[in-house]
């Protein structure tokens, strides 16, 4: 999200309900390749299955992100700076470690645990 930076964030938001329509695959590649972004270390399969037998689709976890962002909102901040607070913050390592199952806690919970700077 920083790489990116707030002007290119609000232009991808802004013309989402013409890009929803391409392969998203493409939409991702074009972006990378545009940008220049490089793939980080983090893998998402890398869990105890044990404690994680579903991991949530990119999907899923866009709507946790989407309803986190939305219920934390200051007043006079936009969706952009919500989404780059957010996506700064050390809630991200909880929400993203499937091995605990934060993801799953309904909207509120998340929304307090951040406001509270802990699960």
């Amino acid at each position: 999200m920083n790489k990116l930076g707030y002007d290119l964030l609000y232009h991808l938001i802004s013309v989402a309900n013409v890009l929803h329509c391409e392969n998203s695959d493409q939409v991702v590649y074009d972006v990378i390749e545009e940008y220049g972004l490089k793939q980080g270390n983090f893998h998402i399969e890398n869990v105890n299955r044990e404690l994680c037998t579903h991991i949530p689709t990119e999907l899923d976890m866009g709507k946790v992100y989407t309803r986190l962002i939305v219920d934390t909102l200051y007043p006079g901040e936009d969706y952009i700076e919500g989404i780059l607070r957010i996506y700064n913050d050390e809630i991200c390592k909880t929400l993203d470690d499937y091995n605990n199952g934060a993801y799953y806690e309904p909207s509120y919970v998340i929304a307090r645990a951040y406001k509270n700077g802990e699960f």
